[in-house]
């Protein structure tokens, strides 16, 4: 019996920075071919012939495996795997066995026996490990307890699409035509709840040229696991941690926030709400810190107002529609490159020790 190695992708500190960058590309080269075929034409609009995105889902199905709910995630997995050429099954806590009557083990065993692939959005990070562990084909993290990498890569993909608001005329007017538009170093800030989304950004922006400036309570810090892996990639250096939102933003090129209570915590609402007051993103709150006059502001949705207010959420500075619009660019280009590929480029050293393209486990066959 031989072996086969199966990729799954559990977070972005599993890639390099070059894997990383290449997904952009992809995903911005896929974007631009593809989006004058998909957008609506009125009737005496020319028809576009081209532009059609690849066919590498053809005859493949996606499992949707989803125990939390999800309005950006699901809508952009079901439309790129549509898109591909394949389809996507959405499977609900409420529609199949899984934690009911059958083990994480055996599920993993017989949705990956009849697709060529799972997108798995859970609670607890532990759940998704199982699941890598004993599928038969890909997983990709959709949403975890610790991660949140499709997102993130969507906050990418928008930064460089609107690197020209961070850049002098001169550098924008040099840049190659049809290229993913090159981003200088941006000094980020995040204000709020540290969570998945976070965690991501945590092991990513840095090894691409970015500061982090982060403000929560002091009570709010990325868990060991998280910040374990920041050490090992040498992220922590480019991070600042404080627990005032004004030291926080100052100097911020961008500002983001992102739920203050997330599903499952609904009880400790009432002390969260406590616990985050004067976290509020508001133009006074970046003007007295001294971020750059001109910041954008980026939240990953659903948003409340008491995270953002409508000023800025609303507002001209806001980015939080196309960063949206963006999760199926992303998705598209991670459900061609796994699950229609299999694998990204040769392995690289990531960190201070060797990884392969993605987290990888054995599977007979």
């Amino acid at each position: 019996m031989s072996a086969t190695k199966v990729p799954h992708l559990m977070t972005l500190a599993d890639l390099s920075a070059k894997q990383i960058r290449n997904l952009l590309n992809h995903s911005h080269q896929i974007k631009a071919k593809t989006l004058p075929f998909l957008k609506p034409r009125g009737t005496t609009d020319p028809p576009v012939l081209e532009g059609r995105p690849t066919r590498y889902l053809v005859g493949k199905t996606v499992a949707l495996l989803f125990s939390k709910r999800s309005t950006r995630t699901r809508l952009a997995a079901e439309t790129a795997a549509h898109s591909l050429g394949g389809q996507a099954i959405f499977l609900g806590r409420d529609d199949i066995q899984l934690g009911v009557n059958e083990s994480v083990r055996d599920s993993a065993r017989v949705i990956g026996g009849m697709t060529q692939g799972i997108f798995a959005r859970v609670g607890d990070h532990s759940e998704i490990e199982e699941l890598a562990k004993y599928s038969p084909v890909p997983v990709i993290n959709a949403l975890s307890s610790y991660w949140h990498p499709t997102q993130v890569l969507a906050d990418l993909l928008t930064l460089h699409e609107h690197a020209h608001e961070f850049e002098s005329a001169e550098k924008v007017a040099s840049a190659k035509k049809n290229s993913l538009p090159e981003l200088r170093p941006l000094t980020i800030a995040y204000v709020g709840d540290p969570a998945n989304v976070l965690h991501d950004m945590l092991v990513t922006y840095p090894r691409l040229g970015h500061q982090m400036r982060i403000a929560s309570p002091p009570q709010y810090r990325a868990p060991d696991a998280v910040w374990d892996r920041v050490k090992e990639l040498e992220c922590d250096k480019s991070i600042m941690w404080s627990d005032d939102p004004r030291e926080a933003v100052h100097g911020a090129d961008v500002v983001i926030t992102d739920t203050w209570i997330s599903m499952g915590q609904e009880a400790q609402k009432e002390q969260r709400l406590k616990d985050f007051q004067g976290y509020q993103v508001t133009e006074a709150l970046c003007r007295e810190g001294g971020a750059n006059p001109n910041w954008k502001f980026m939240h990953c949705l659903p948003r409340k107002e008491h995270e953002v207010d409508d000023e800025v959420f609303y507002g001209p500075r806001s980015l939080v529609f196309p960063e949206a619009d963006n999760r199926m660019w992303t998705i598209m280009s991670l459900f061609e490159t796994i699950y229609g590929r299999g694998t990204l480029d040769a392995s690289e050293k990531v960190g201070s020790r060797q990884r392969q393209p993605f987290r990888e486990t054995t599977q007979p066959q």
